[in-house]
């Protein structure tokens, strides 16, 4: 139990850092974009090479499709609903819904790694690194946003210590669950961080890579591809 939440809390202090990033210096634009493309590539070799295919080993592709269909349709009407709060905010307030956004992909992604430690399996450094190198760039970007919009810092790295202990109980809470159910709801649980993310990715983290990093962010992405997919088949 207390290595899940160790793991967990490792992988979500990059939210943290990013914020304290964010309200520390202004970031130019490209260079943000690169590394959303880089967590981009990285976050889509941990889909294939340790959600995907680890679902479809443990409890074959029935329950993994379920709960890639379940991850897709929550994170779908979940980012909805944030992007009208968003609006009904303001512009000036554009940063909560990036925040709420990052809650939103890493509770499901960071219930994986406690998933995996309940199992035996230890810790992907793949996704691992995955996790953290991807949420860099949304904590900084929302933190940027916010200052720009005239909030003090303190309640801004507050919102993101906020966010990280809530992502780093879904590792805890992952452990946990794991323990008292089948394979084929563990299989259900990758599907659904895995479709969660996938719907993360194509709408938002991958278009913002490019409109920020233009053609740059293709190359992060795939330099991001091949350093998670190195380290996966490492571990």
């Amino acid at each position: 139990m207390w290595e899940a939440l160790a793991w967990g809390a490792l992988a979500a202090s990059s939210l943290v850092i990013g914020a304290l990033l964010g309200v520390a210096r202004h970031w130019r634009k490209a260079t943000i974009g690169v590394v959303l493309g880089f967590g981009a590539g990285a976050l889509i070799s941990s889909i294939s090479f340790e959600l995907a295919e680890e679902g479809l080993a443990v409890g074959g592709a029935v329950p993994l499709a379920a709960g890639l269909a379940a991850g897709a349709l929550a994170f779908y009407f979940a980012d909805r609903l944030v992007r009208r709060l968003g609006s009904g905010l303001g512009g000036g307030s554009a940063g909560l819904p990036l925040a709420l956004g990052a809650l939103l992909d890493g509770i499901p992604e960071q219930a994986v790694l406690g998933l995996g430690l309940a199992q035996g399996k230890g810790v992907s450094v793949a996704f691992l690194v995955a996790i953290f190198v991807s949420n860099l760039p949304e904590s900084i970007g929302s933190a940027t946003d916010m200052s720009a919009a005239g909030e003090r810092p303190r309640r801004i790295v507050g919102l993101w210590v906020v966010v990280a202990v809530a992502c780093t109980l879904a590792s805890l809470g992952g452990f946990a669950v794991a323990e008292f159910t089948a394979e084929q709801f563990e299989a259900g649980v990758d599907g659904f961080a895995a479709g969660a993310l996938l719907v993360m990715l194509v709408g938002s983290m991958i278009p913002e890579a490019t409109e920020k990093a233009g053609d740059k962010a293709g190359l992060a992405a795939v330099l991001g591809f091949a350093v998670a997919a190195g380290l996966s088949s490492l571990a």
